[in-house]
Formats: structure tokens, sequence, C-alpha cells
């Protein structure tokens, strides 16, 4: 699987990112979010056929379906369209997201929480299918796998879990942006149970291991959209 069609050229300008970037204070996630409320579906849209990608991957008997990062819902537009009955429960921690989601989708099945899904209970063999678009890439492995753990739990058997997100195209991206973020909470003090805008992705090796760690099989990474690269995951 190909992450990065040119990973040198990448990582060059990922470089000079980092040094042009060292004297921007890092952002509370919820902060981030709320202050680009108005700009964030235009620049979302880079993702449009991604959107459509990531509904087509989803089984026709989905009923009950959680989405983890739900922000304004741009990725159910398509999903209703695919699964006009599905009930969805959507968790997001920034609550003027979830305003303009609920705006949007007046006619459908949706229920909305906001909170931290790290902490939200989801329940016990709960759901059809959960899904996750470009939401987990801001968090350690060790917050990963404790989650992926929590979604197998709520997963019904012959349930998928369905991410569409950002993965690091090589061991030293991932190194590197890791480094870098604790580099930068270390220097402005920011404790560690903070979540921050701040991207930690990992390579798809490392993500794929910390889903077969939580009992996921017939782990699937299909394609990448625009630096969004898929990955399915069976509970069987």
């Amino acid at each position: 699987m190909q992450i990065r069609e040119n990973v040198e050229e990448y990582m060059q300008s990922l470089r000079r990112w980092i040094s042009d970037t060292k004297s921007i204070p890092l952002e509370e996630m919820d902060e981030f979010f709320t202050a680009r409320i108005e700009g964030y579906e235009a620049h979302m849209s880079l993702w449009d056929e991604a959107y459509t990608v990531f509904a087509d991957y989803l089984p026709l008997h989905c009923e009950k379906i959680l989405d983890l990062g739900c922000g304004t819902g741009l990725e159910l537009e398509a999903i209703f369209r695919r699964l006009p009955g599905a009930h969805v429960t959507g968790i997001d921690m920034t609550a003027e997201m979830l305003k303009v989601l609920q705006k949007k989708y007046t006619a459908q099945q949706v229920q909305c929480i906001c909170g931290d899904y790290f902490q939200t209970p989801f329940g016990e063999n709960s759901f059809d299918a959960v899904i996750s678009f470009e939401s987990l890439h801001h968090f350690t492995p060790e917050k990963k796998q404790a989650l992926f753990n929590k979604v197998f739990s709520s997963l019904k058997l012959g349930g998928i879990f369905l991410e569409c997100d950002y993965i690091a195209c090589c061991q030293e991206e991932e190194t590197l942006l890791r480094d870098e973020c604790a580099a930068r909470r270390a220097a402005a003090g920011v404790p560690e149970n903070v979540f921050v805008h701040f991207d930690t992705p990992l390579t798809l090796e490392h993500e794929i291991r910390l889903l077969q760690a939580a009992g996921f099989c017939e782990i699937d990474a299909p394609k990448t959209i625009n630096g969004a690269t898929f990955v399915k995951a069976l509970k069987k």
C-alpha cells in the first residue's frame, strides 16, 4: 500500500513546515475547531470523493452506526444516501460542530453526544458499524489501543470498523511528528491529558497492529485519496 507517491519530497515539505511553525503555540482541540467552524466544511471539501467511497464500504445491512469525531457530519450525507434507514450516534467534543450537524440532518435518525469518545461509554455488542473520518490521527498509540479495544467490544459479531485517516507514509514521519508534539507540549507545559490539535499519525503497519491486538481480523487498507487512507477491520 503506497501512502504517498513521492515520500522524500513530502518529508522535505513536512520538515519545512515543522521549522516554520515552531513559534505557533499548540491549541486545545475544542478551541481549534470552534475557532474555525466557518471555514471547516470548505477546508474538508478536499475529501468529497472520499466521503462517497467511505459510504460504499459500509455493508447494506448496517442499521446502527457509531461515528467517532463526527464533526459537522460531512461523511453522513453519502452514508444516508446508501443507508437511508440507518440510526447514527455521533460523538464529538466540539459543540458548535454538532449544532451544524443537527441542523443538516433533521429528517434522519441522528443522536449527538458532545464529549470525549475515549471516555464516553459505547456499550457492548451495540453497533453494526463504528466509523471515523480524519479524527484519530491526533492520538498516541496507547490512547488508540484503548479506544480500539472499546470499539471492538461495542460492535456486534460480524460488525465493521471503518476509518479514513491520515496515516504516516514512513517510520520517519511517525517518529518526527510524535517527537515534535512531545517537545511542544513540554515547552508549553501542556499536560498529557489535554487534547491538542497536532497530527501524530501512525504508520499503516502500526495502525494495523493495534487493531489486531484489539481482536479485529480481515484488516484491509484498500486505497488512499488525497492523503486519507481507508482501513477496514471486521469483528468475527
